[in-house]
Formats: C-alpha cells, structure tokens, sequence
C-alpha cells in the first residue's frame, strides 16, 4: 500500500470519474472536497454563537474572538469554514434563525448560485497616444493594423483600443483632440472589416468618441470612469454593446494621492454593484466588471483584490483584470515597465484562478501560452 498527498487544486471530478465513482456519488463527493473560507463582519454576538453551533453540527466551523460565547462584545467578526455540501446545508438552517441571519443565508445561496467562470479570453492592448506608460503599445494610424493583425494570431479575442493615457497623472485631453487620434485607427478597422475577426473595445469615457467606435463596428465600452456618465449607458443600450464597468478612486490625476478604503473589497464590491443596476436600468444586458487595478489603490489594495476576485463573481458578471506591466509590480520588485512580464503573468494567473475571465494584455503570445499550460496543469 502507498500514499500520496493530492494538491487541493487537483481536477476533483476527473479524479473520481477514473476511480470509476457512480456518476451521483462525483457530484456528492465533489461537493465536499472545496473548503470554502467566508469573512463575516460585526455580526451580531447571537448570531455569532448560534452559527458556531450549526456549523459545527454539520462538521463545518466558525472562528470567533474569545468572549464571543458569553457576549463580550455585541458585535463580533468570525470567519466561516466549511465545504460545499456543508455550505448548503447551512444556507437552508440559517432561513430560520434570528439576529441577521436570514441575511447571511442569502448571501450564502447566491454565492452557491454563482456559474462557473467562462474560457478565459485575452483583450489585447493598442494606444493611439504618444504618452501611455508602456511604448510597446503605441502605434499610429494605420500602422496599428498590422500589430492588431499579430495580435489576433497570437491568440487575442478583444483588442482594446484607446486614446488617453490613464497613468497616474496623465494629461488631461479634449474629446476632439482624442477623437483626432482614434479616427484613423478607427476607420481603417471598419474598411479592413476587421471586426470580423475579433471583437473591439473602446478605452474611451467620451461619447462623441465612444460613438464613433459603435459606428466602425466595436461592440464593447472599456470606461474607467464606471458610467459614471448617463449618455454612455444610452449608447450601450442602443448599440446593444458589452459595458466593462470599471472602479476608480478619484481621477487620473488624482487616484493615488494617499488612496483609502474601509475596506477595498467590501467598498469596490458596494460601488460595481451601483453602477451595474444603473447601467443595467439602461437596458445594457452583457455587463463587466473590472476591480480597477492600480487605480486608486495602494500595492496592497491591489493584491487583496486580486486575492479575493472570486467574491466579486457573486454579482453574476464576468471580471476583466488588467495589471498588465503595472508600476506596482515594479513596488514589489524593482524594475522598468520593459522588464516587467514575469509579474504581470503572475498576477494574470492569479486572477484567473480566482475568477476572472478576461485579461487585459500588453503581450497576446505570452498570456495565451502561460494560459494554456494553466490549464493543463489544472486538468491534470
């Protein structure tokens, strides 16, 4: 007899499918080998002791402060840990209880609700400025073509087109001024068809420009600004275009001057749900969600949310991650923006694992190669 210690990331179901598991034990037992990790915060102390007992008498567990049995303290933060069956179990026990629970219960079907995340798909980079972070990316007129062309055979499914450089405290620039150096990218997208091939975005918050993109065949908005601004959402209804809903803390200009949260993923989550409802209550039905890398948050900031994406899947959308040769890796590890692939693949990877479903790449060859060995690896 001999004993092998399995990775908790190994493919569960293929596993038991070739020990030749009946097909309704797979599901069961699947069900049970994913712990999940639930952070519940100033729940109140009753709660807190009567989710202790029931998880516990499922075999799952609550961690709670000390004094939290004789109720030191009236509201108290506690951790859940329990597995998928037990998860479920104790979403339907918890309908029934007093102090807030209901509440929880909820939360717990809808995060038990949530699809699995969509093949993930890579949106490629092209700047039609002279000024953004990364010079790989800048390309002219025309000659954005022909990278546009490589990107697409490198693997590419969206390619990301923009105008404005959205680096910290980049200039401020007219629409007109970004209409003048989009237009010919822009029309030689729509003479060339293009859009035949792979989907468009529109990095852009301005709607004459945004507009003109709908016009040449785009069929996705890329806002940093969230849509914030209500002719956006008009044009995404009327095109029946994709919104990727994106969060910042405060501008271009602005976002990291001392950038602050209660809490990063509680507060972003709060605000991309906001502007989902309002987008949504403008007809647009493929929405986006992008956390917002390296706007307006510290290093920190960003690696909490890249941590824990896979709470934001709870609002049925899929995640676009773009940390794509970022100034915060360069916090971590110094470096120039030209040598900083390693990290940004590291992060990508990261972010996939954890539920996002789109990345934003200035390098189409190297994600979609690092891609597929992920996959392999998760397969095996």
């Amino acid at each position: 007899m001999r004993i092998q210690k399995l990775s908790n990331d190994v493919a569960i179901e293929k596993l038991l499918q070739e020990l030749g598991v009946d097909s309704g034990g797979i599901k069961i037992l699947a069900s049970k080998a994913k712990v999940h990790l639930f952070a519940l915060k100033a729940l109140h102390v009753g709660a807190a002791n009567i989710l202790k007992q029931d998880a516990l008498s499922v075999g799952a567990d609550l961690a709670v402060p000390r004094g939290t049995v004789i109720a030191k303290e009236e509201r108290v933060d506690c951790v859940l840990i329990a597995t998928t069956k037990q998860l479920q179990i104790l979403a339907k026990k918890e309908l029934a209880q007093p102090f807030g629970l209901k509440d929880v219960a909820k939360e717990l079907q809808n995060y038990l609700a949530v699809p699995k995340t969509p093949a993930t798909k890579i949106m490629g980079v092209i700047n039609a400025n002279d000024d953004s972070f990364y010079a790989g990316s800048r390309f002219v007129g025309k000659d954005a073509l022909a990278k546009i062309e490589q990107m697409v055979q490198d693997g590419a499914d969206i390619i990301d087109i923009g105008g404005v450089s959205s680096r910290p405290n980049a200039p401020i620039v007219s629409a007109k001024e970004e209409l003048v150096r989009v237009t010919p990218i822009l029309e030689a997208i729509y003479e060339a068809k293009l859009y035949e091939d792979v989907r468009f975005s529109i990095d852009s918050y301005q709607p004459a420009v945004v507009q003109k993109a709908l016009e040449s065949g785009f069929g996705i908005i890329n806002d940093i600004t969230g849509f914030q601004n209500d002719q956006l959402c008009r044009l995404a209804g009327r095109y029946g275009a994709t919104a990727v809903v994106m969060h910042m803390q405060g501008t271009p200009q602005t976002m990291q001057s001392s950038p602050s949260y209660d809490d990063v993923v509680l507060d972003i989550y709060d605000y991309l749900q906001q502007q989902m409802h309002k987008v949504q209550s403008f007809g647009v039905r493929d929405i986006v969600l992008d956390v917002g890398i390296g706007f307006g948050k510290t290093v920190e900031d960003n690696l909490q949310l890249i941590k824990h994406l896979e709470h934001f899947k709870m609002l049925g959308c899929e995640l676009l991650v773009g940390a794509s040769r970022k100034s915060m890796i360069d916090k971590i590890h110094p470096s120039d923006v030209a040598k900083r692939l390693a990290g940004t693949l590291t992060l990508h990877l990261e972010a996939v694992k954890n539920g996002a479903s789109i990345i934003r790449v200035h390098d189409v060859f190297e994600h979609k190669q690092a891609l597929e060995v992920q996959k392999a690896l998760l397969r095996a």
